[in-house]
């Protein structure tokens, strides 16, 4: 390698257009590394956002909309007459005889039940080659295609075996819609790198993958969150049909499991996430742990509080997956204990319509001042500073930075165990089980009264964020991935013309499999039927006849989505957490 090391780092709806945890992270990465010339691939929304972070001088950004252009081709900066040559070009013919191939082979595998995602690639890599000749937005709208598509699918939902219902035209129109926007991608051209380098399991991982197979450009993939998984939580809230539902989460799983295939590091931001990664196949060897960074000079140790009222913050948006509503019952239970207590939430309102419940249960409570919704924090060190408790009330987290935030200012913590809290706290905090409020207020009860446990619990916080969450571990530790995947990458070059061919995982024995997908089939019969208690009840078998199956998520999941069908909103929840209890037996049975 000669110079700097170039790195594609590929985003989606976050840097450098949104604040967030991602983006705080995404920004360390690309203006502290400055071995590193970044080129950054955003995957936005649309093209009207307002870049929220600046990039260094020697850094490059591709912004990639999925909606908002009447013209695919708007954000490349192609000369008119080339895109209108290409345009000339995409006729009946081509589009007949090389794109429709290709795009039977996509839908496909989009709908498929059971994942190729080394199949999936190599459709991916042909229309990339197919839209680097023939214009994107004529192939899509050449009516064989609308034709196709509709024929394709209407016969897979009238065979009872894929599990599809049977759409009506607008879940036609919307689904084909969907693959004309997301895969937009593919119309983006690829620069040369030593690395790709995707922050989720997503969309924004396919140039990443595109990148591996046209140059054999080494892919490092991170997971803050679990990417299928969160979008299986927030399915129930879109109101889409039982088609579009389907549709959609297959879609999303398909890209899952291929960036699963491809990456050559998985790098979790915690412990917590390897036991679904390892639930889709991805085995211990390309897994590598590298936790969140603090700044140690932003986020300083806090000077002592004066005596007074105790004070309880969370630094949260306002959002349900955040549950506020616990945090509000559980303060209701601390006040009729310590009258004079406060509660500030710091964070802006992402769900309106939960903020609005949110000030109708403060109404309910009787909280008055004692409550506050400060909205965002500017200053962030300042926020956790204001506080003698720091406070969160999650029902799903991956590693918030929340966390590690208040524990390197030193201040106590009391939260919810889920995901990878237990993992930054340790020992220097408080954990409880999700929405239970007596259990937080106890919590809060046990620091209140006693502020010589706040103040060891605060020291012990800051030496373990010392010693595990600084941003110069963090750098030290992509700096060091990048540089490895890049010399093997170039030792493989070297060494042989042609990279190795990837070897698809062991098939799974006949018997069991055969049950499995038989028990899949009639809980699809039965949920199509409406007969939802019978669906449960064929699923959880599909289960049992292949515990350690990769399909052992999605069954869950869809588990989770006939409860939720049913309005047991609590039962749904907790299938997606005897999901986690599975995934955490499986993890423990394959390291141990």
């Amino acid at each position: 390698m000669e110079g700097k090391l170039k790195v594609m780092l590929t985003t989606e709806g976050t840097y450098p257009f949104h604040q967030g945890g991602v983006s705080t992270w995404c920004d360390i990465l690309v203006n502290r590394l400055s071995a590193v010339e970044f080129i950054v691939y955003s995957i936005t929304m649309n093209p009207f956002v307002t870049q929220k972070f600046r990039l260094p001088a020697d850094s490059t950004l591709y912004a990639v909309p999925l909606w908002g252009t009447e013209e695919p081709s708007e954000h490349l900066s192609v000369p008119f007459p080339h895109t209108y040559q290409q345009k000339l070009e995409t006729g009946d013919q081509p589009v007949r005889e090389h794109f429709l191939p290709l795009f039977t082979a996509m839908i496909e595998e989009l709908i498929a039940e059971v994942k190729n995602p080394y199949r999936f690639a190599d459709i991916l890599l042909g229309l990339y080659l197919y839209f680097e000749r023939y214009e994107y937005k004529a192939t899509f709208k050449n009516e064989q295609v609308w034709a196709h598509y509709k024929k394709m699918i209407l016969k897979a939902a009238s065979d009872k075996r894929t599990g599809l219902s049977q759409p009506d035209i607008y879940g036609l129109v919307q689904s084909l819609g969907w693959v004309y926007r997301f895969f937009n991608i593919v119309n983006t051209p690829i620069p040369p790198v030593h690395v790709a380098h995707s922050s989720a399991a997503a969309f924004c991982g396919i140039p990443c993958i595109l990148a591996k197979k046209l140059n054999q450009t080494p892919y490092m993939l991170t997971e803050h969150g679990i990417y299928l998984r969160e979008q299986y939580l927030s399915l129930s809230n879109r109101g889409y049909s039982t088609f579009m539902s389907k549709f959609l989460i297959r879609m999303i799983h398909s890209i899952t499991s291929v960036n699963y295939a491809f990456a050559d590091q998985v790098s979790p931001v915690c412990q917590y996430n390897m036991r679904w990664e390892h639930q889709f196949g991805v085995s211990k060897r390309r897994i590598d742990v590298i936790y969140n960074g603090i700044d140690t000079e932003v986020f300083k140790e806090a000077p002592p509080r004066r005596p007074g009222a105790p004070v309880m913050v969370m630094v949260a948006r306002v959002d349900p997956i955040k549950d506020i509503k616990t945090f509000m019952e559980a303060a209701r239970i601390v006040l009729d204990l310590q009258p004079d207590a406060k509660f500030i939430v710091y964070g802006s309102v992402s769900v309106p319509a939960y903020y609005e419940e949110c000030v109708e249960l403060q109404k309910q409570l009787k909280l008055g001042n004692a409550f506050i919704f400060a909205g965002h924090a500017t200053q962030m060190a300042a926020a956790y500073q204001s506080g003698d408790i720091i406070v969160l009330s999650s029902i799903s987290e991956a590693f918030p930075y929340s966390v590690v935030e208040a524990m390197m200012t030193g201040k106590p913590v009391v939260a919810t165990d889920v995901g990878g809290i237990s993992e930054a706290l340790g020992d220097a905090g408080i954990l409880v089980e999700p929405r239970n409020p007596q259990a937080l207020a106890e919590g809060m009860l046990a620091y209140i009264g006693n502020p010589e446990l706040r103040a060891e619990i605060g020291r012990e916080g800051r030496e373990r964020a010392l010693g595990y969450f600084t941003l110069d571990r963090v750098l030290e530790l992509h700096l060091k991935s990048y540089i490895k995947l890049a010399t093997r990458a170039e030792e493989r070059v070297l060494s042989t013309t042609a990279g190795a061919k990837e070897t698809q995982p062991a098939r799974e024995e006949a018997a069991p499999r055969l049950m499995q997908e038989e028990a899949i089939r009639e809980a699809e019969r039965h949920g199509k039927s409406g007969s939802l208690r019978e669906a449960i009840a064929m699923y959880r078998q599909a289960l049992a006849a292949m515990p350690d199956s990769p399909q052992a998520p999605y069954i869950l999941t869809e588990l989770a989505m006939l409860h939720n069908r049913l309005g047991e909103y609590d039962e749904a929840l907790a299938e997606l957490t005897r999901c986690e209890i599975m995934l955490a037996l499986t993890a423990d049975r394959r390291i141990g």
